[in-house]
């Protein structure tokens, strides 16, 4: 059996949350470590006034995940697999050792300065709950249109999505989800139209980025969010992290094929526990927690009765 980490993307994030992170001296030298990789204080960006902007929501969600497994790793904690959603994917690569932590912070604001810029204002997504695919895919026909697009984002579980567009093409996709009976359709706070072909042009300039820098082969195999695949392949990496800004994030099957593989353990790196509620709801046979307000040493207790070999099948 194994331990997979999960790491959470934009919409997690809450004011102050990475001053709620463990006193320990790997959230420190985090903080430090990536201030200076990007010049200034990270501290001020979970202000309330800061988590505005896209850059500075994406900034903070990474670097809180990767100072939580670094206390983790402290407490003798590691995943056999890796898994992260949208820009936690950058999480998952740094974790997995595919990527430093300053080169991915470094690209992480580059990615979400290209977001801002292609779509600054009048875009986002929104949630649907309790539609089948199908169904929302029909909802969303009826939309978009080249004055209103909108597109399936996430497919987080089976009656669980995301999708993305223009700020009135998803106010009109809310309001028929609900008359068709949805239990939740809501937009989110996420101020641009993340993984759909709207962001084709900053994928392409993110992966010419990606390849200046260059990917390592990882430790622990990382998931890759557009085809939900377990991989050690640098290139197969390398695209994940650029090109799945304009395909959808297959989530769902990201946390089914670790099951498949073992995981019985999944971890959901800070900030919040939506990842860990997702794994939960879809494998009630798997033990789902946050390591986001929970001791370390609790979370490595968990972790030495999984055992955590090494992660069993379809490496790629």
């Amino acid at each position: 059996m194994t331990v997979a980490f999960l790491c959470p993307g934009q919409g997690a994030q809450s004011p102050g949350f990475l001053h709620r992170l463990p006193d320990h001296p790997a959230v420190a030298a985090t903080i430090a470590e990536t201030s200076e990789a990007l010049d200034e204080d990270v501290l001020g960006f979970d202000r309330e006034d800061a988590l505005r902007s896209t850059v500075a929501v994406q900034l903070s969600t990474v670097i809180a995940g990767v100072a939580a497994a670094r206390v983790l790793a402290a407490n003798g904690v590691g995943p056999a697999a890796v898994a992260g959603m949208s820009v936690g994917a950058f999480t998952a690569a740094v974790v997995c050792r595919a990527l430093s932590l300053p080169d991915a912070v470094r690209l992480v604001r580059l990615r979400a300065r290209l977001m801002e810029q292609a779509f600054p204002q009048g875009y986002g997504m929104a949630a649907v709950v309790g539609l089948d695919e199908r169904r929302l895919r029909a909802l969303i026909g009826q939309v978009h249109s080249m004055a209103t697009p909108v597109f399936l984002a996430n497919l987080n579980a089976p009656t669980q999505y995301v999708a993305a567009g223009s700020a009135e093409g998803l106010d009109r996709l809310v309001a028929l989800a609900q008359a068709a009976g949805a239990r939740k359709a809501e937009r989110l706070a996420v101020a641009v139209p993340s993984h759909c072909p709207l962001l084709a042009g900053p994928a392409h300039a993110l992966a010419q980025a990606i390849a200046e820098i260059g990917i390592a082969v990882p430790g622990p195999p990382y998931v890759t969010n557009r085809g939900a695949r377990v991989t050690r392949d640098p290139q197969r990496i390398a695209d994940d992290l650029a090109c799945s800004l304009m395909h959808p994030v297959r989530w769902h099957e990201c946390t089914e094929i670790l099951y498949e593989g073992g995981t019985r353990l999944f971890i959901e790196l800070p900030p919040g526990s939506v990842l860990a509620d997702l794994a939960a709801q879809a494998l009630p046979d798997a033990r789902a927690v946050t390591a986001d307000g929970t001791p370390a040493a609790a979370l490595a207790a968990l972790a030495s009765q999984i055992g955590n070999t090494a992660y069993k099948y379809g490496i790629r």
